[in-house]
Formats: structure tokens, C-alpha cells, sequence
């Protein structure tokens, strides 16, 4: 690509959701745009999250499109690859894989003001847009703690979501350092090859059973076959959810829940000292509720070694622990999640006046039904601020958010719309709200200190209501929250 090309709209990132805001602009008749992905696949976070053991945590009714669903899901919560595979298959099928242009990254994207468009330089070369929407998501660029002494380590150091499949952890000595929902499930899956395994645990997590099994033939064939078999199913997972989702609003609800995670614990560790460092000290979904039923269990292995602290340093090849003790490894893991608020696109697009995200935001995210922002016309953020939730599928969530593109989209085409902005005062009316409702939830309420909250100390993450409200509010879409042109800046028609 050696010229400026100009598209309708232009999708960052190549994962659920921008296949998801792709297949919208499909079945709106909008063919005028491109998804640009720097990687040369489909697939985001489960392209890039590939370790052993690696699964939802959500009923795989729920994790996926309502209007593509998949009967043949082989478990309740979906493995890794099947989830790739029903990701590549659904761009497919909707013709949104025509659209990715792969290995291309966004360098910079600039709202020029005095055309109504966006500028994006790219490794491939300069587009223009009327509209973007950012799709990266906020499980994108892995997070490694600056431990002093890292870059001294002779022996292997990969985070979970690059797993380093070509490294044989066989016999050889591991630290991981983080207990989170990654951690949870490849503990499991390398803890009976590996020589040792040192897991250092700055915190400890709640973690309930997680009733998987597989799903038989006869179940996917019923879900083939009889019509409205899979919308029931999801329909009664989404209950199931929803039920659970009051205890986040009421927290005396998940402190009667987490007497699961404690009967689990005494049944798994009988060891008392094993069992105290392993028992958190908060309410249960102040943190990411994890599933699973074999990591406890992997945690009693004689080869296994629970550090209850966090790692100060590694000198050479020793790991030392915040309480001073040493370990010598042959390989660090790390299992220390994501740049959830920190999001680097943040410092990627600017506004007409070359300000960053990053400097509105202030290290506090802030979007307008956690999808429109102030100081940045004609773009959205998909599964942005304040949307997140500890009990439902993120493709509940994308799928609100994909319907009020859509009718922001079409609304825009009707009116000749060249520009069009959230109003300051309503998005910081909505956040307002946003922050009253999250004051008694678990979230903020329930004694941890979590991803959930930012630099500032401020929860930028969390929805504090149900999902149903999120639908409703996002199921509506009011020109009056924005600050809309019809022409470009030298003809002044704006209202």
C-alpha cells in the first residue's frame, strides 16, 4: 500500500470484537471498511492465549454470538481452541474476513478537524476514516511486574499469553509468579511434568468448583435439530448468570456463595498451613471469581511449593521472595494478566487538538455508556469503560455495545451527519452514576485491591448494575447526549 486510502469506517483489532463490529456494518449494507490486525490471524485474546489448560470461565451457550451459535461446543466451558475455530469460522460465514487487512499496526490515529475524519498511520501506510472504532479489548498487552533483577535471569522468562511452546518444561525447575485466572489453569496442566514449581502468591483468590463436563452427542444433536434448542439453553445460562450478578450488588449474597470456595479448600488442601495462605481475606467477586476443580489439588504436590508472598528479586538464576527466601529456577512464568486500564491504543489516538487518550483520561478511563468519549468525534471503544462485569460473557456485553453502534451509524447516515461528539456534561453525568452505584458493590466494597481499579484509586472497570439495564440503556440511542455536525467546520451547521 503505497497511497492514502479512505474507508467509512476502520476497526482496530481483529478479535471478538471487531468481527463482531464487522459482521454489524455486514448486515447494516455497509461494505466500506477495513479491519486492520497487526498479527497475521483471527482471534485476539484466544489467538494469543494459547497455554495448556487454557479455557472460558463462562458456559460456552453464552460465549458466543446469539445469531451464530455453535451446537458443537464438546464442552460446557469451551476449550481454547474451539473458541479460535468458532471465531475464524463465524468471520468467515459473515464475510468479515475479507475486510482484515493482517500486519497492520496502528501507529497513530489523529481527528482531523478540518475535513470531519480520522488520519491513521499504520505500518502499512496512511487511511482515512469518517469512523473509527477501537476493538482491541482490554485483555491485549500482557503485564510483566518490574521485578529488579530481571534482566539478569539466564533461564527461560515468558508471560502466559506468549506461551513459549518450544521450551520442554519437563523435569526443569519453574516460578510463577501471579495466582490469577491464567495461573488457575495452567498450574494444573504443567505441575505434574515440571521438576518443581514454585508459585508465588501475593494474594490469595477465591475459587469455586466449575461444573464443566463434556457435552455428548446426543445433547449437540438436539442442539443441531430441534429448533430453538440453543436459544433456550443460553437463555438458561443467562439466568443462571444473572442470579449469581445479584450478589454483586448485594454482597451478603456472595458471602454465602463463598462457603462453596471454603468447603472446596478444606476438601482439596488438608494440610491447615497450606490451607490458611490459600484462604482469601476478602468477599468473594471483589476480585475475578475463578473456576476450577484441579487447581488445589495441584497445589498439594509434593513437587509444588506455595510461596504466600510476593517476588522481591531475582539474582541470576535464584528467585527471592518477599520474605527472603531463595529458590533457584530454570524458568519464570509469568501469570500477571493484562494493561486492563492502562490500554496502550491509549496513547495511539489523539484529538483534534493532538491530545492523547491517555492525557484525558488521566490514568481514569472515562466513556459515555462506556462506548463514546468526549474530545473524540466519530469513535467508539468496544467493551470499554465501566461495562465490565464479574458474572456475564463479554459477548453480552459486545453485542449492547454492537447494537448502539449500529444505531449511532445509521443515524449519522440518515442526518448527513459529518461529526459527532458526546456532549462533556453527559458523559460525566453518566460516569457520576456509574461511580454512586459502584460505592456498594462487591467491587468496591469487598475489602481487595484488584484490576478493577486504577491509578487513582477510582473503579474504571466495573457496570454496577444487571446486565438486563445494560441492554436497555445501550438499547437506546439519544442524539441529544452529542454534539452533531452536518457540514464540514467552514459552513458551521452544527446543533
Amino acid at each position: 500500500m503505497t497511497q492514502e486510502q479512505h474507508f467509512e469506517v476502520l476497526i482496530v483489532g481483529a478479535g471478538i470484537s471487531g468481527i463482531g463490529a464487522g459482521i454489524t456494518l455486514r448486515r447494516m449494507g455497509i461494505t466500506d471498511f477495513a479491519i486492520l490486525e497487526k498479527s497475521d490471524s483471527l482471534g485476539g485474546t484466544w489467538r494469543d492465549n494459547d497455554y495448556p489448560g487454557c479455557a472460558c470461565d463462562v458456559p460456552s451457550g453464552l460465549y458466543s454470538f446469539s445469531f451464530a451459535p455453535n451446537p458443537e461446543w464438546t464442552r460446557l466451558f469451551a476449550g481454547q481452541d474451539e473458541i479460535r475455530s468458532y471465531i475464524d469460522r463465524t468471520a468467515a460465514e459473515h464475510g468479515v474476513d475479507a475486510h482484515v487487512r493482517f500486519g497492520t499496526e496502528l501507529i497513530r490515529a489523529d481527528w482531523d478537524e478540518s475535513a470531519h475524519r480520522w488520519v491513521l498511520q499504520t505500518s502499512t501506510g496512511t487511511l482515512t476514516a469518517n469512523s473509527v472504532v477501537a476493538a482491541v479489548g482490554p485483555w491485549n498487552e500482557p503485564l510483566v511486574p518490574p521485578i529488579p533483577g530481571l534482566d539478569t535471569f539466564g533461564g527461560k522468562v515468558f508471560h502466559s499469553s506468549r506461551w513459549d511452546h518450544d521450551y520442554d518444561l519437563a523435569g526443569k525447575r519453574v516460578a510463577v509468579v501471579g495466582t490469577g485466572a491464567s495461573a488457575v489453569q495452567f498450574v494444573p496442566a504443567i505441575a505434574p511434568s515440571v521438576g518443581e514449581l514454585h508459585l508465588y502468591q501475593r494474594t490469595a483468590q477465591w475459587v469455586l468448583p466449575k461444573p464443566d463436563h463434556h457435552v455428548p452427542k446426543a445433547e449437540r444433536w438436539v442442539m443441531r435439530r430441534i429448533p430453538g434448542a440453543h436459544r433456550a439453553l443460553r437463555a438458561i445460562e443467562y439466568s443462571i448468570m444473572e442470579a449469581l450478578g445479584l450478589g454483586f450488588r448485594h454482597p451478603w449474597i456472595l458471602r454465602i456463595v463463598q462457603q462453596i470456595g471454603k468447603a472446596q479448600l478444606r476438601a482439596q488442601v488438608r494440610d491447615p498451613e497450606l490451607r490458611k495462605a490459600l484462604t482469601p481475606d476478602y468477599t468473594l467477586g471483589c476480585k475475578r471469581m475463578l473456576l476450577s476443580n484441579t487447581y488445589y489439588p495441584a497445589l498439594t504436590r509434593p513437587n509444588v511449593e506455595v510461596h504466600a508472598n510476593a517476588v522481591a528479586s531475582v539474582r541470576g538464576n535464584t528467585v527471592v521472595g518477599a520474605d527472603g527466601a531463595e529458590r533457584e529456577v530454570d524458568a519464570i512464568i509469568f501469570g500477571t494478566g493484562f494493561h486492563i486500564l492502562d490500554m496502550p491504543i491509549g496513547g495511539k489516538i489523539f484529538d483534534g487538538d493532538g491530545r492523547s487518550l491517555d492525557e484525558h483520561w488521566k490514568g481514569s478511563p472515562q466513556a459515555y455508556l462506556g462506548t463514546t468519549i468526549a474530545g473524540f468525534p466519530n469513535a467508539y471503544v468496544l467493551l470499554g469503560p465501566a461495562l465490565g462485569t464479574g458474572h456475564t460473557s463479554a459477548f453480552m456485553i459486545l453485542e449492547a455495545q454492537l447494537g448502539y453502534l449500529a444505531k449511532a451509524i445509521a443515524a449519522a447516515k440518515d442526518g448527513n451527519w459529518t461529526r459527532m461528539e458526546t456532549r462533556p456534561e453527559v458523559q460525566a453525568a453518566f460516569n457520576a452514576e456509574v461511580q454512586q452505584a459502584l460505592a456498594t458493590t462487591v467491587y468496591n466494597a469487598g475489602g481487595c485491591q484488584s484490576y478493577f481499579l486504577d491509578v487513582n484509586g477510582r473503579n474504571s472497570f466495573n457496570w454496577p448494575w444487571s446486565t438486563d439495564r445494560m441492554r436497555a440503556r445501550l438499547g437506546e440511542f439519544d442524539d441529544r447526549a452529542y454534539v452533531i455536525s452536518t457540514d464540514l467546520p467552514t459552513e458551521k451547521v452544527t446543533r
